[in-house]
């Protein structure tokens, strides 16, 4: 006689962008952790996030202030260098034309010895073709000379103002550095001990859940997503909720979720904890 096979109930899959309304038909109904326990974990989860955002709130903006900063003075460094780099090559320049100045003037030199030993018109002109030539390179080279020494005055002014930007930045950069370093030195056992505690609350729910929670904590902006009743409304978006809705909130036997935001409402009582 045959004998019936039977099939074990898969899981269903987890999908990255599920919402907590849609993981209720993905709950198993006889997990040994009860739906009230499901949600005042979630609630604590929430409470420790919570502690967690405030202790990075008091951080504020000095982690990117010295971001800024750094990137600032790499900046400025750049700078620098490229116009160290700019002055160099333009004082090879100038000395270059300095020995073009001396060669020219070599030459007209042993050109006006032959020219006044020349012995027809034609060899005269010549070489005072010649002659005209390097006065003309002597005159080119010493008007990029001065040139330069212009260029060189103004670089050298940019330069000394970057180098004292940079100072300056860099002492900013170091206060903003302590500071920062005082106010984790503070909190970093606190936050320490609140991260643990966030992954050992996490450990007891279902993965999807986690999942879920973490996405409606990233997409709000006061990072709540689970909240309690306030006045009747949600503790979140602060849209009213029926009093049906608020009884079933009450007896925590399911998820309910703000129909608003997507957040899990849970009951004020949880405050009580």
């Amino acid at each position: 006689m045959a004998t019936k096979k039977q099939t074990k109930k898969s899981a269903a899959p987890i999908d990255e962008k599920e919402t907590f309304v849609s993981i209720q038909k993905n709950i198993s109904d006889s997990d040994s952790i009860s739906m009230e326990q499901k949600l005042h974990t979630l609630y604590q989860l929430q409470q420790t996030d919570t502690q967690i955002d405030r202790i990075h709130l008091l951080r504020g903006e000095l982690p990117l202030e010295v971001q800024d900063l750094e990137d600032e003075l790499e900046g400025l460094k750049t700078r620098i260098a490229n116009l160290q780099g700019e002055i160099k090559d333009i004082e090879k320049d100038s000395a270059q034309k300095k020995i073009d100045i001396e060669t020219s003037k070599t030459a007209t030199a042993k050109y006006e010895d032959q020219r006044n030993n020349v012995k027809n018109n034609r060899e005269y002109d010549s070489l005072s073709k010649e002659i005209e030539y390097q006065m003309l390179v002597v005159e080119h080279a010493e008007k990029i000379i001065k040139d330069n020494g212009i260029k060189i005055v103004d670089k050298t002014a940019s330069l000394e103002e970057a180098k004292k930007d940079y100072e300056g930045r860099l002492i900013d950069l170091d206060n903003k550095k302590k500071e920062l370093e005082s106010i984790i030195e503070e909190t970093s056992k606190e936050e320490e001990v609140l991260l643990q505690k966030s992954e050992e609350l996490k450990a007891t729910l279902e993965e999807r859940m986690v999942i879920a929670y973490e996405r409606v904590r990233d997409n709000a902006r006061n990072k709540l997503a689970v909240v309690t009743v306030k006045r009747d409304a949600c503790g979140g978006c602060f849209n009213k909720i029926p009093p049906q809705r608020q009884l079933d909130i009450a007896l925590s036997k399911k998820i309910i979720v703000c129909e608003y935001c997507g957040r899990i409402i849970v009951s004020s009582e949880f405050e009580n904890e």
